[in-house]
């Protein structure tokens, strides 16, 4: 599904038409600006999209997925299927070959050895791999010959294209990476901010949460790609200011994830506009994510938000779905997003035939519901409009990154809380940070020290197996993974966790589809360790001189950046 700038309220999209490249790096410079700044550019440790994105201009997988959810061969030769091979009749391996002459920007081969350096890099129990959900079922990764990978599983995997697909498990260099594997993975500096790829660029300089620059890749497979000579990628400020330098200023050539109300996106995007908004809808949900462990700073560090302690006031489900009862999803779409979105209580609302059309309870607001199930928790109102539970104030911390939509959100929701007998302290979080996964940072939203926090992201590809995975017990942000994983909330459910595997093994897709409707029910409907608020649509903005781009919502929005170029 596609959105145009018209069903955002704006002028028309402009139709381009691609243009031949005159040669490699003539058309001079390309500016990106992401209000979200890039913190690492290593994915692998990383949950944060943004430096996923940023990442992805450098790194490449074997195959990704285009805008419309199909798997295309980017550093294999094709894409292994039964009929051609590639995939085992018993369904227990895929062996991808690579493309011929393949060359790391350094001008070394790309090798067999080095997507099973990247296998065991993920894999290492020690190194705390944000993207290990990916190799879910893998039993191991060997080299065949030079040019040829075999990934062999514990049990048969009627999916077998999770590994090193799409732009969240790409392949690192062995030689840059070797000494980084386990343990050391966070202390190699060097290679996590600047790591050799096979991209149409490679990185020039990066300043952490500020600025990376890009050069063209002189051994980039393409010899007439790509017709820029290079990017800048500056970060941080807001998402106002990134839609003013696009649309107003004409300063940069396009501005990531514009989370802006319609209002103020139509009020920018006139006939006189330098630029237009792309959309697309895909996975990407905004929620609240309810902390199942306690976060407070009087533990011991290193034992806030860990299972050690379980939450005192959200493990109670009556309470976390009072929370969810007093919201009223529909104005929060209206304020906040317009026609780019959708009020859901879903965490997988796309592709339809894995969206639950049943999972609608959440839809509509009910504040004397949520004031019952309040009571019957043995919260009582007391006179100052709060509830209190053996002396104790039923108050939570809920953080967010900062950004203007998300702040309205948070205005909102702590209104309707305190309409129900909840205090709520609010805290915003600088999004460079809050999406940074540094280990040493208390504000990531990994480390999660609050109680709720609210975010959005989504999955790659068209198939939420990976996606589901993220919520078993050992995904669980902790010191143990160092502080990766994208269990946010710390669910731990030894049944969801073995549907989890026993997706991996079913091959027949309505039993998948009805699986995994199962598994986002555990997760929203049945215990509330999630509420979904909005389907949203994905929404940048592009100079009207660019051409080429094609935003995508099931991979990086940069996955074609080596196609494009510039009008003239």
């Amino acid at each position: 599904m596609r959105l145009t700038t018209a069903l955002l309220g704006a002028a028309a999209m402009m139709a381009i038409a691609p243009a031949a490249f005159a040669a490699r790096g003539s058309d001079g410079e390309l500016k990106l600006i992401y209000w979200q700044a890039p913190s690492i550019l290593n994915p692998y440790l990383s949950s944060g999209t943004k430096d996923l994105e940023a990442s992805s201009i450098v790194l490449e997988p074997l195959a990704r997925y285009t805008p419309k959810g199909e798997l295309v061969p980017y550093l294999a030769a094709e894409i292994p299927t039964l009929d051609n091979g590639g995939i085992a009749k018993d369904l227990k391996s895929i062996t991808w070959k690579l493309k011929p002459g393949l060359k790391w920007s350094d001008g070394s081969a790309v090798t067999a050895d080095d997507v099973v350096f990247t296998g065991q890099y993920c894999m290492d129990p020690k190194g705390g791999c944000a993207q290990l959900q990916h190799f879910t079922g893998v039993d191991k990764v060997e080299a065949v010959d030079p040019t040829t990978v075999k990934i062999t599983f514990k049990e048969p995997m009627p999916d077998p294209y999770q590994p090193f697909t799409s732009y969240e498990n790409p392949i690192l260099q062995k030689k840059q990476f070797e000494k980084c594997i386990g343990a050391a993975a966070p202390t190699c500096t060097a290679a996590n901010f600047g790591p050799i790829g096979t991209g149409a660029f490679e990185v020039a300089s990066f300043k952490t949460n500020d600025v990376v620059t890009f050069k063209a890749n002189p051994n980039y497979r393409d010899p007439n790609k790509p017709a820029f000579s290079g990017i800048t990628m500056k970060g941080g400020g807001d998402a106002m200011a990134a839609a003013r330098a696009v649309f107003q200023t004409g300063e940069f050539d396009y501005a990531w994830n514009l989370q802006l109300s319609p209002d103020v996106i139509k009020g920018m995007t006139g006939p006189d506009a330098k630029g237009h908004v792309v959309a697309a809808f895909g996975s990407l949900v905004e929620r609240l994510e309810m902390n199942m462990t306690d976060p407070s700073p009087t533990l011991p560090e290193g034992e806030r938000s860990t299972s050690a302690h379980p939450n005192p006031i959200l493990s109670d489900i009556r309470v976390r779905e009072a929370l969810s009862m007093a919201i009223d999803r529909s104005l929060l779409v209206q304020v906040g997003y317009g026609p780019a979105g959708q009020p859901t209580c879903n965490l997988v609302p796309a592709p339809a035939a894995y969206a639950d059309t049943t999972n609608t309870g959440c839809l509509k607001q009910d504040v004397e519901g949520a004031k019952k199930l309040l009571d019957e928790a043995g919260w009582k109102m007391g006179a100052d409009g709060f509830r209190y539970k053996d002396g104790k104030k039923l108050s939570l911390t809920y953080q967010t990154s900062t950004n203007a939509v998300r702040q309205d959100f948070q205005a909102l929701i702590k209104q309707w809380w305190h309409d129900v007998g909840v205090d709520t302290e609010l805290k915003n979080i600088n999004a460079s940070v809050f999406f940074g996964s540094d280990p040493g940072s208390p504000d990531t939203f990994e480390k999660f020290y609050a109680d709720v926090e609210m975010y959005a992201n989504n999955f790659s590809g068209t198939d939420p197996q990976a996606y589901m995975a993220q919520y078993v017990c050992s995904q669980a942000p902790s010191p143990k993974n160092q502080w990766q994983g994208q269990n946010m909330n710390r669910y731990c459910d030894p049944k969801y966790d073995a549907m989890v595997t026993e997706l991996g093994q079913t091959a027949d897709p309505v039993k998948r589809a009805e699986m995994v409707k199962t598994m986002n029910d555990m997760l929203t409907k049945d215990t509330m360790t999630i509420v979904p608020l909005v389907w949203r649509g994905t929404t940048s903005g592009v100079a009207n001189s660019i051409v080429g781009e094609d935003i995508n919502p099931w991979d990086s929005e940069l996955w074609n950046i080596g196609d494009w170029s510039r009008k003239h």
